[in-house]
């Protein structure tokens, strides 16, 4: 059988798949449409990460594909219904890079509260900003806000309690009596309530119409003096310009985003001048060993469906 593999995965699991099967395998495809199209049209299984578009005419293309195995747990760019109706088995990384998540939220609000790692060029210039980088924070005692209480949710939450942290959390599918906010020790809060007491709010909810400018201006303005936002999730759920103008007006201290509304992200003058924000395109769950992971887990996957 014919799988093609249209963004980038780790090249043994892709051997993997290649002694069992006829692998195409392209990290570039997505970019090249006709190529892509030409390719679906007869593969049985198709490999893709969060870029390739899994609706419209690729999903038209795709007549005899079983499976279509997603590189990471998002799926809002692949028309999961559809894919269904017409036969196709969709799996996601379900926990895969979960860990490689978690560390880069408590790594950026370790970063974003102590507010002092920026100033290697002044230092290696000869001035010693040491009364101005005096005022950091600490992360032990502070309250890290969970909003979507998932996998990667709960993991975040472990890391943080290891670190003397309050957690609190909030899920919409979640009872709050839920077994989950016990075993992290985290207490089940309100929406409201994790946005005006959080000194940290993390954001791992999927993009729904629920979630859709979820962090606007206003809930931003409703968060605590000096907090920090970092949004790992999906870009449309946080108002970046609002981000960015909380941020020059003193409000917000900080800022983490790794996703974005448009990937890749076009220059965006919004954000020059911003203090405290942390800007990466799309990589919190991208690690060496986090997509070793996900690749061998989407490879096995595939091939069992495929039998």
């Amino acid at each position: 059988m014919k799988i093609i593999i249209t963004e980038f995965m780790d090249e043994r699991a892709v051997a993997q798949l290649a002694a069992k099967h006829d692998v195409v395998y392209d990290p570039k495809l997505v970019d090249k449409p006709a190529e892509l199209l030409e390719a679906a049209a007869t593969c049985h299984a198709i490999i893709v990460r969060n870029r390739t578009q899994v609706r419209g005419d690729l999903l038209a293309a795709l007549k005899s594909c079983k499976v279509v195995g997603r590189l990471g747990v998002g799926l809002d760019n692949i028309d999961v219904p559809a894919c269904e109706a017409a036969g196709m088995k969709v799996i996601p990384a379900t926990g895969a890079n979960a860990l490689s998540v978690a560390e880069y939220v408590i790594a950026s609000a370790m970063l974003l509260l102590r507010g002092t790692f920026a100033s290697t060029p002044e230092v290696a210039a000869g001035k010693w900003p040491r009364n101005a980088l005096s005022n950091g924070r600490e992360t032990a005692g502070k309250t890290l806000g969970i909003i979507g209480f998932g996998s990667i949710g709960q993991l975040t939450g472990k890391l943080a309690k290891a670190l003397a942290m309050n957690v609190i959390a909030y899920d919409p599918v979640m009872k709050s009596d839920a077994p989950a906010f016990a075993q992290v020790g985290a207490k089940a809060a309100t929406l409201d309530e994790v946005i005006a007491s959080a000194d940290v709010v993390t954001l791992h909810v999927p993009l729904v119409d629920g979630t859709r400018g979820l962090f606007n201006a206003q809930r931003i303005a409703a968060m605590k003096p000096g907090s920090i936002l970092i949004n790992t999730s999906r870009g449309h759920i946080v108002d970046v310009a609002a981000v960015a103008a909380s941020l020059k007006a003193g409000h917000l201290g900080g800022a983490a985003l790794d996703v974005f509304d448009t990937e890749p992200m076009p220059a965006e003058p919004m954000f020059e001048g911003c203090p405290s924000l942390i800007l990466t395109p799309h990589i919190s769950g991208v690690t060496y060993e986090g997509n070793e992971r996900v690749s061998f887990m989407i490879a096995e996957k595939v091939l069992e469906a495929l039998q």
